[in-house]
């Protein structure tokens, strides 16, 4: 994403096989957007790789829409990547994400505006699904199951992670990138580089064309995405504080029982050569040493992404007399 912004505001929409919704979604961006000037907002549909003809009909609804403004992605990379299109073509002050299916409701849009604008220390504010309108108990209770642990892990308490709609200060976002399925993670990731975010209810509604590409698959990427963020955000500038901390954990107990075995083999006279606390010595000892190392390894790859380049660890909060970095 570069730094410039020429808009008010961005909006932005990963699309994927969503050809019935898309002239409906287009209808209701324009006219939730008509409260502002013209010409000071543009809405980036990103098409990830569509096969049901949407990338055709995105091009054809553009033709007569300047504010409308196509990425064709040449094949489908996932929601992040979409998203992560969308961010690095924007050239708004604010950044606004939603879904293409119609569930999300773009006239909530200017609201959260106005409310972002009323709260100049807020840098993100996430959409609250709080009357979800989905049928299907199979896809609410993992979504709460799934809040919750995102929260207790991340620290940023939200009710819906998994809410598209939310609206993001250009800034906030500048220095996070997405991969897998780190698009529902962008407050907390963001919330690394020092972002304040707040959460607003917002109108939610069913499905009533297309297909969902939600399954059970997904919830298995985003518990292992989750695994990667909470170490992401922990450790990332002390990972000798992780791998270290396993291989003191395991070595210890491997040494004292290699040292007790020297003893009972030394000094008692025993055999030791049958024992299996002799092999699980050697293993603990073995392991915690290559923990160890992964850990000096690791400090040694931040010192050489930071300092060759004149990397800082920090980030300066914008002033009037200064930019971020």
């Amino acid at each position: 994403m570069t730094s410039t912004a020429t808009l008010r505001l961005t909006l932005i929409a990963p699309i994927y096989n969503e050809r019935e919704n898309l002239p409906e979604l287009v209808n209701r961006v324009e006219a939730a957007m008509a409260p502002l000037a013209a010409g000071s907002w543009e809405f980036i549909c990103v098409d990830d790789g569509s096969r049901d003809g949407s990338d055709d009909l995105l091009a054809e609804l553009a033709q007569t829409r300047p504010w409308l403004r196509p990425q064709f992605l040449r094949r489908n990379y996932g929601q992040s990547t979409a998203m992560q299109a969308g961010f690095d073509a924007a050239r708004g002050e604010v950044l606004a994400t939603l879904d293409g299916d119609l569930q999300n409701d773009p006239a909530d849009v200017p609201g959260l505006l106005e409310l972002l604008d009323r709260n100049p220390k807020i840098d993100i504010i996430s959409g609250w699904r709080k009357n979800r309108q989905d049928k299907a108990f199979s896809r609410k209770l993992p979504s709460m199951i799934a809040n919750r642990l995102i929260s207790w892990a991340t620290g940023v308490a939200l009710h819906d992670y998994g809410c598209s709609l939310k609206l993001y200060r250009r800034e906030a976002i500048r220095h996070v990138k997405l991969y897998g399925e780190l698009h529902r993670f962008i407050p907390a990731l963001a919330k690394e580089y020092g972002a304040r975010v707040m959460e607003a209810e917002v109108n939610h509604y069913a499905r009533t064309r297309g297909v969902s590409k939600y399954g059970i698959d997904r919830t298995i990427r985003v518990l292992l995405d989750l695994m990667w963020v909470k170490f992401l955000l922990r450790f990332l500038h002390r990972p000798m504080h992780a791998f270290g901390g396993i291989g003191i954990a395991m070595l210890l107990p491997g040494l004292a029982i290699l040292f007790w075995l020297a003893f009972v083999k030394l000094g008692l006279g025993e055999a030791i050569g049958g024992r299996p606390l002799l092999m699980l010595g050697v293993m603990l000892s073995l392991m915690g040493t290559q923990f160890l190392g992964l850990g000096i390894l690791g400090e040694m790859l931040t010192r050489i992404w930071h300092e060759p380049g004149g990397k800082h660890q920090y980030l300066l909060r914008a002033t009037p007399d200064a930019q971020d970095d």
